[in-house]
């Protein structure tokens, strides 16, 4: 198991709660949560991945459980990893949803990579 499939069975249920479109692409080792073609939240090991408003970022950051996104050696900025024990509780996982869910619209979609001919 690459990534908690159990975490993915409760991101999914709030997702289909809140009656949101989305789907769901596996990459990073993870599992990726897209809404509108743009990355919503995502699952990397036993982690939440969560693509939150860069002007929250620094409070969040202050949360307990809260740390940032670093793949490259640079933290991505708007994008966060919440631990176990900071997600444990529905409410909680549903408030760090909520947070992905109400930056969507205001978020870029990555630029599409041109096929090769």
């Amino acid at each position: 198991m690459a990534y908690d499939e159990y975490l993915e069975e409760r991101i999914t249920r709030v997702l289909e709660d809140k009656k949101v479109q989305f789907t769901t692409k596996k990459m990073m080792g993870g599992l990726c949560y897209m809404m509108d073609e743009k990355m919503l939240c995502g699952i990397v090991k036993n982690e939440l991945m969560a693509r939150i408003n860069p002007e929250i970022y620094e409070e969040s950051l202050s949360k307990k459980g809260v740390n940032q996104m670093n793949f490259t050696g640079r933290a991505m900025r708007g994008f966060i990893f919440v631990t176990e024990d900071a997600y444990d509780l529905d409410e909680d996982l549903e408030y760090w949803i909520e947070l992905c869910i109400d930056f969507n619209p205001l978020a870029k979609k990555s630029k599409k990579k041109k096929k090769k001919s």
